[in-house]
């Protein structure tokens, strides 16, 4: 098995019994062991078929290197990163996250929930895994080292909800689409009563049934086909607001009251002004905001006008979470809705953001509607991506044709981003790292400069 098509630039994905299997489960255990110099792993699984068989093997392989090991059970992606950053102890979760049924992966991190990437020693657990693989050596791992269990679910409702009171805010309506996946199994505990007591919020539960073949649509919130059923539900039952999330519950999308999508930005720029006042009022002068190059300008404008200092950087999850732990960043926000949060190891957790939006919501007697309009005064694109033969020749191409008639800044920092000098409106063009792929994103001040943005910079590129 070519680890090639399962390893990526920040985690495993694959295809079961193709791409990624319990062989290669196991040689990743002992490689993961060994890269960390880890004495103890932690180590759990979402609700995918393959991910109990897995999760075994994995334990297997991290025990023959010499690791004490711990079995999470059915976790989250973001109980993983609580229970590392809490027992400041390495650890991987099984999960192919917002991918279709049949696949699987792997996410992992050091003790703290530092991320691993390709950079940081996941191309070494890959190369040793493979030459693992390639000896045979998976034949006669011998079982060594222990292995326990540890259930953290209380643990994590707990430590989310000292991070945000959500006692004492007006009752609320809340419809959740688990989609099948993880946060069927953590809504309940943080939001609900299953395991702490209940908060002033009614859940309306949409596909929490753990399921990883997704038999009612796909875990993947970012396409709008697989909001329909939740808008729908907001719809139906009156409700105050939505949310979804992705298969291993690490992103949240909102749903407002008339069942319309909120922005990611949006929610980027909301949760922002909250963790702001938190970090103001515990003496922080100006707490700094992370957020990438194409979410709207509405969140920098936002976290200035809170009195915070917004820094912009590259999109994609290593780069927020290296600006964070350089900057001591109290929060960061990305457009594919992932927030990261200092106080929850400058990891990822979609629940928590959820947290903070119901806060916000259930702190005053405004709609989810007429808050989200408050944070979104300017008109997105979304993202399109456009097939192209050579990916720098059609950034060039577009630098040469496109004439708007006005000054413009030009930024390279992600692929290459055009601004009108008034501010008005920008796009951004960005090559894809796996596919022959340009992706555009654009703003503007108002619908039609940015449907003329949209068109002219598409036919450019699609000519």
């Amino acid at each position: 098995m070519n680890l090639a098509d399962s390893f990526k630039a920040y985690d495993v994905r694959g295809i079961e019994d193709e791409t990624i299997n319990a062989d290669v489960a196991l040689a990743v255990g002992f490689a993961f062991a060994t890269v960390t110099g880890a004495d103890r792993v932690l180590v759990g699984g979402d609700m995918r078929p393959s991910s109990e068989a897995y999760v075994a093997a994995f334990s297997r392989g991290a025990a023959a290197a010499g690791a004490d090991v711990e079995h999470l059970g059915l976790i989250s992606t973001d109980m993983l990163y609580h229970a590392s950053g809490v027992l400041n102890a390495p650890g991987v979760v099984f999960t192919a996250s917002h991918n279709p049924a049949g696949y699987n992966g792997i996410k992992m991190s050091r003790a703290a929930a530092v991320p691993i990437s390709a950079e940081t020693g996941l191309a070494d657990i890959q190369t040793l895994t493979q030459g693992y693989l390639d000896a045979g050596f998976v034949e006669s791992v011998p079982d060594t080292g222990e292995v326990s269990q540890r259930d953290t679910l209380t643990d994590y409702a707990e430590y989310l909800r000292s991070l945000v009171d959500l006692s004492g805010i007006r009752p609320l309506k809340v419809v959740v689409d688990a989609g099948n996946g993880m946060a069927g199994y953590t809504t309940p505990a943080v939001l609900g009563d299953k395991v702490l007591d209940a908060l002033p919020i009614e859940i309306i539960p949409l596909y929490f049934e753990l399921d990883g073949t997704f038999p009612n649509h796909p875990a993947n919130p970012i396409e709008p086909a697989n909001l329909v059923d939740l808008q729908a539900a907001v719809r139906h039952h009156g409700a105050d607001i939505g949310l979804a999330f992705d298969g291993d519950a690490d992103r949240c999308f909102v749903i407002d009251d008339r069942g319309e999508p909120v922005t990611p930005s949006a929610i980027t720029a909301m949760v922002a002004v909250r963790e702001i006042a938190r970090a103001q009022a515990a003496g922080e002068t100006t707490p700094v905001i992370i957020y990438n190059l194409i979410t709207s300008r509405v969140v920098p404008e936002a976290v200035e006008a809170a009195g915070g200092q917004a820094i912009e950087t590259r999109v994609g999850h290593s780069f927020i979470k290296a600006y964070m732990a350089e900057h001591s960043a109290v929060f960061g926000g990305e457009h594919s809705a992932h927030y990261y949060f200092r106080d929850f190891f400058n990891a990822d957790t979609g629940m928590l953001a959820a947290m903070h939006v119901l806060a916000m919501l259930g702190s005053t007697d405004a709609t989810a509607s007429s808050l989200a309009a408050e944070y979104t005064p300017y008109v997105a694109s979304g993202e399109m991506n456009s097939e192209v033969a050579d990916q720098t020749a059609s950034i060039a191409q577009v630098l040469a044709e496109f004439d708007p008639g006005v000054e413009t800044n030009v930024s390279t920092m992600d692929g290459t981003t055009v601004a009108a000098a008034t501010g008005d409106w920008w796009f951004n063009i960005r090559p894809s790292n796996t596919e022959p792929l340009l992706r555009f994103n654009a703003e503007a001040a108002d619908e039609a400069t940015m449907v003329w943005l949209r068109d002219t910079v598409l036919g450019i590129i699609r000519a």
